[in-house]
């Protein structure tokens, strides 16, 4: 008899990444639907279980060959009863039930998390963190996302806002507003839009954060001091992370990550700066390796430990 294998969901603004994974982590097969976000995204769960149906068939399997699924969701997911809050960009409001309808569209049992702790999760598990349980996963893309995994488990705190990594306050006073409605975010200084918004700072214009860094490339010395300032305010963030967590490895991923050296050197600089010495022996700072493969994987591990 063959091995039951997990079903996979990570479920984005623009598209919904789908898979069917070995309870070892390795992707049997992938694809993804597009987002319907009319009527408030209503279609979403109709369209995933189709989707999953389809797929299911078409390896000549059902349910019955499938142990659960696991779902990356955008906005903070309550940890007891799957519901999804704040996931303004798919139209749902607050309390939207997720888990409640997916376990009835698909008739198995459905684990929810947020997208960015799913992502953590799959470093922790198949990619950049492979081997240690206590790590800290930091996405640097639009905003700035993140997930502490402690002991192989996610720290989803009393209603699942915990991790939230991107509404650590690093400039108490005149700081940028941020969409939370606070100042001063991380995500208003590290993301991509962040780094735009400190070189506007500068007096100068860019499109993008990737000609921010172009520009520091080719001896800008306002993009510099940019990429300094973005490195200082995350060094900040995650230093202070780590003196309270005390994970084995920091993982760094999403789009900004791409510069490399160009922020990882400045950064591992600051990260020391402000660690405690003994969190900082035995902490690494890596780059994640598993792309937009990482919330499926961590999703079909919420699914795998959650059931096994």
């Amino acid at each position: 008899m063959a091995e039951k294998r997990l079903a996979a969901f990570d479920i984005g603004g623009t598209s919904i990444k789908m898979a069917f994974l070995t309870t070892e982590g390795d992707i049997i097969r992938k694809w993804s639907i597009p987002t319907d976000r009319s009527d408030s995204g209503a279609r979403i769960v109709g369209d995933i279980a189709r989707s999953f149906y389809a797929e299911l068939a078409a390896d000549g399997l059902t349910t019955v060959d499938v142990l659960a699924a696991g779902v990356g969701a955008p906005g903070p997911a309550d940890p007891i009863d799957g519901t999804i809050s704040g996931a303004v960009n798919i139209g749902w409001q607050n309390g939207y039930p997720l888990k409640k309808l997916l376990e009835e569209a698909i008739e198995l049992p459905v684990f929810i998390e947020n997208d960015a702790n799913c992502a953590a999760l799959g470093e922790m598990w198949r990619g950049a963190g492979s081997g240690a349980g206590d790590v800290v996963c930091v996405t640097l893309g639009t905003g700035v996302g993140g997930g502490v995994v402690s002991k192989g488990m996610i720290i989803t705190g009393v209603n699942g806002a915990a991790g939230e990594i991107g509404h650590i306050t690093v400039e108490p006073e005149n700081g940028f507003l941020c969409n939370c409605g606070k100042h001063g975010c991380l995500e208003t200084v590290a993301s991509a839009t962040g780094i735009v918004n400190l070189y506007k700072q500068e007096g100068k214009e860019a499109p993008d954060a990737r000609t921010v860094f172009e520009h520091a490339a080719a001896g800008d010395e306002a993009a510099k001091r940019v990429i300094d300032r973005c490195a200082f305010y995350l060094g900040l963030a995650i230093g202070n992370i780590a003196n309270i967590v005390n994970p084995a490895k920091i993982v760094i991923g999403g789009g900004v990550s791409e510069a490399g050296e160009a922020l990882l050197l400045p950064l591992e600089a600051y990260v020391k700066q402000f660690t405690f010495p003994r969190a900082m022996d035995v902490l690494s700072l890596e780059k994640a390796q598993l792309g937009n493969d990482a919330g499926v994987i961590g999703a079909a591990y919420l699914a795998k430990v959650m059931t096994v």
